[in-house]
């Protein structure tokens, strides 16, 4: 017996001098990763899939289930015995997390993990310009990676059904063509980087508000025409390396454990082949966690959702009670060995790749990106008498509190620690040198410089009375060549922020009375709202300019004074619907929004908790398609904005056919006097269908920059899919014979040309 224990462990210490040093030569430079007759797994010659498959044939049960979920806040465990590293994960969508504590959101206090703020998605959406989009997930990727994360916990693609959505300013808008062909390149950016892209939060996740207890009904054309062409992009042409589960649930299933969503769709019609990641906090039992569709387990709270602990992770769903399962044969060894193929894969492609770039941060380069990105999506929505760009102005005016307040502090998971924010007062202090800028407050909004430990380091404080404020701000506004009013939202909580939705549409803190008084007392008012949602504008007919900004993150100031300047022509254009109150917008019943309570509760975790039932009862009728079924004039439609030049549309000419591609040619000329950019947009309507339609839906678009006089053509090819819709009976898309008619225009309102085409 003595002899044999001997043995057994001579072999195994020769087996583990093996793996040692196949991986000493991972680590060596120019060398192959394994030598003849090593570990596949190690051996870079061989395919992901090979190596993947002799790693796990090498894993224990416990090995197995170990890396299924996480071992911090944010990092989850390797193989340490085969020299498999932890995968780190990272909020967010804008710019890469400060550290936090192992176990807390506590700040960790390193003093080198301040970022680059890019400008929030909303804002790259108004770009309509996926060469944008591909540069945003290239940057923010290297960020990413230079901080040694594996997974950004990012972008978010849900759908804006409601203004009032809290976190609407993480997302891409209200429409699915346009959130779709955006999330594509910054997936592909991001992932060229060795770092996988985690795409959220999946699916119809369209409130903050109860946000863990909201059940959502709807039917599965809506789902599939509306609430999911996004996603399925991100994962069938971006190639999605993760996925982010929703907190909400659907079909009475959390969407972080969900068999339609997960299993049948993401994984089953689309072929995902990458990791599905819980939010953090979002699993809520063993079994549906196992079975639906969930590949790893973040955030859990052992007592439900208030606290954590170091050794909470050892009672996660998919820890040990996974374990304990298991070895009583209550789950299938073939469903984790799945799981854990799937982690290993994601494994392979970001922390096991040796030869992944090293990326860099706050690079001058990653500087010049955010600030390029936020001018190019500042819309332009008004601007009587050409009142902008600014010229020859000898004292300008400025008020309002989003001129100097911080906005990368708050919001949630997308509060940032910058290296550097310019606001927009230094950007025009800047910018106009030689004029005299004046500061005015106007009102007092948020006070607050905080959040999860950032702290912005601002002192807002204010002693003035409200009438007082707004009376000063009048008096400097009378002899002003310009007044600059900023204001709008910001990530304070119930605002633009993640956990809560808006409580009104109107603009907080009583900035329309500012507004009012500001025209009143000078001609030459220029409005800029900063804000990720639609917001009421009750004073439009009295302001002769208008400028929709963003949450533009590091280079704020500065992008938002190239475009006031005439530096850079703004070429924007809304990527959602300004209604002008919120009875303009579907959502009118409790039942729509936000949900109906259940009288009986369920467990989460220890606590027992009210579900809200809510029903989409719009249907495919969201944002524009709502407007134009109902006959809605909006304040601002999809699509809109302005130009410091103008355009002229040609005829279109069309080439080719729908079944292999329809493609639409439309010449453009800058009539202008200066150079821009146009975003020439092409609808499909489906005027002899058999089913209810929208009037048109965005099929298509092209973003062409013209010197003033020149021309150019934009071309757009259209499929099957441009013309189809989704017959939930056949649970198949159905493109119907006969006529139909492309729209050609500036906006959804403003078609200028079209074209008949027969199917």
């Amino acid at each position: 017996m003595h002899n044999k224990m001997k043995l057994k462990l001579i072999l195994s210490l020769i087996a583990a001098a093996g793996i040692v040093t196949a991986c000493s030569q991972q680590k060596g430079v120019g060398r192959q990763a394994a030598q003849v007759g090593g570990p596949v797994f190690l051996d870079e010659t061989r395919s992901i899939d090979e190596r993947v498959e002799d790693a796990l044939a090498r894993m224990t049960t416990e090995e197995k289930v170990a890396i299924l979920h996480a071992q911090s806040k944010f990092s989850s465990a390797g193989v340490p015995r085969l020299g498999i590293p932890e995968i780190w994960t990272s909020d967010g969508p804008h710019g890469i997390r400060p550290e936090v504590l192992w176990d807390k959101w506590s700040q960790a206090g390193w003093t080198n993990d301040s970022c680059t703020a890019f400008p929030a998605l909303t804002a790259l959406a108004a770009t309509w310009n996926t060469e944008m989009s591909a540069l945003y997930g290239k940057s923010i990727g290297e960020e990413a990676r230079y901080r040694k994360k594996d997974v950004l916990l990012g972008p978010g693609v849900n759908i804006c059904r409601t203004p009032l959505n809290g976190r609407s300013f993480e997302y891409m808008g209200e429409d699915p063509y346009l959130s779709g062909r955006m999330v594509v390149p910054y997936v592909q950016g991001v992932q060229s980087n060795g770092v996988a892209a985690c795409v959220k939060h999946f699916a119809l996740n369209s409130q903050e508000h109860n946000r863990f207890t909201t059940n959502v009904t709807v039917d599965d054309r809506t789902l599939y025409e509306i609430y999911l062409p996004a996603f399925k992009a991100a994962v069938t042409e971006g190639k999605a390396w993760a996925i982010m589960g929703a907190y909400n649930l659907y079909k009475n299933q959390w969407c972080c454990q969900n068999q339609y969503t997960l299993n049948d769709i993401l994984k089953g019609e689309w072929g995902f082949d990458g990791v599905v990641i819980s939010d953090w906090g979002g699993v809520h039992d063993t079994d549906q966690a196992v079975n639906n569709g969930l590949d790893m387990e973040f955030g859990t709270f052992t007592n439900g959702l208030s606290w954590s602990a170091s050794n909470a992770y050892a009672n996660y769903y998919l820890s040990g009670p996974y374990l304990k399962g298991l070895r009583e044969g209550k789950y299938s060894t073939d469903v984790l060995d799945n799981k854990a193929r799937r982690v290993l894969k994601l494994m392979f492609r970001t922390v096991m790749d040796k030869n992944r770039p090293y990326g860099s941060f706050v690079s001058p380069e990653h500087i010049a990106a955010a600030r390029k990105i936020g001018a190019e999506s500042i819309v332009l929505l008004k601007n009587d008498g050409g009142i902008l760009p600014i010229k020859n102005a000898k004292k300008i005016l400025v008020v309002g509190e989003n001129a100097v307040k911080m906005m990368t502090v708050g919001g949630g998971s997308s509060s940032l620690k910058v290296k550097n924010e310019v606001s927009p007062l230094e950007g025009i202090q800047e910018r106009f040198a030689d004029a005299e800028v004046v500061y005015e407050r106007g009102y007092v909004g948020d006070i607050g410089g905080q959040y999860n430990g950032v702290t912005t380091g601002q002192d807002l404080s204010e002693s003035r009375s409200a009438e007082k404020l707004i009376a000063d701000a009048v008096a400097a506004a009378k002899d002003a060549d310009y007044v600059i009013f900023i204001g709008g939202l910001n990530k304070s909580e119930h605002q633009d922020a993640e956990g809560e939705d808006r409580e009104s549409y109107e603009l907080p803190y009583s900035q329309d009375n500012v507004i009012e008084a500001l025209a009143a007392a000078n001609p030459k008012l220029v409005v800029v709202n900063v804000s990720g949602n639609a917001v009421a504008m009750p004073w439009v007919n009295k302001v002769p300019a208008i400028v929709q900004d963003w949450y533009l993150g590091s280079e704020a100031g500065h992008s938002l004074a190239d475009v006031l300047s005439g530096d850079v022509t703004p070429s924007g254009k809304l990527p959602f619907t300004i209604g002008a109150t919120l009875a303009d917008y579907p959502i009118q019943s409790e039942i729509q929004y936000p949900g109906i309570p259940r009288k009986e509760t369920v467990k989460m975790g220890i606590q027992d908790k009210i579900i809200y039932d809510e029903t989409y009862t719009e249907g495919i009728f969201v944002g524009y398609r709502w407007f134009e079924h109902s006959s809605i004039k909006p304040t601002f439609p999809f699509g809109y904005g302005l130009s410091y030049t103008t355009f002229e549309y040609g005829e279109p000419k069309t080439s080719g056919s729908i079944d292999k591609g329809l493609t639409v040619t439309v010449p453009v000329k800058n009539t202008g006097s200066v150079a821009g950019a146009e975003i020439v947009q092409v609808y499909v309507s489906a005027p002899e269908s058999s089913v209810e339609r929208p009037v048109k839906e965005l099929k298509g678009f092209g973003k062409i920059f013209l010197e003033s006089g020149k021309s150019g053509e934009v071309q757009v090819t259209l499929d099957k899919a441009a013309i189809s819709y989704f017959d939930a009976q056949k649970h198949d898309w159905v493109a119907e014979k006969g006529n139909y008619r492309i729209l050609v225009g500036a906006s959804s309102e403003d078609i200028r040309k079209t074209v008949d085409f027969k199917y």
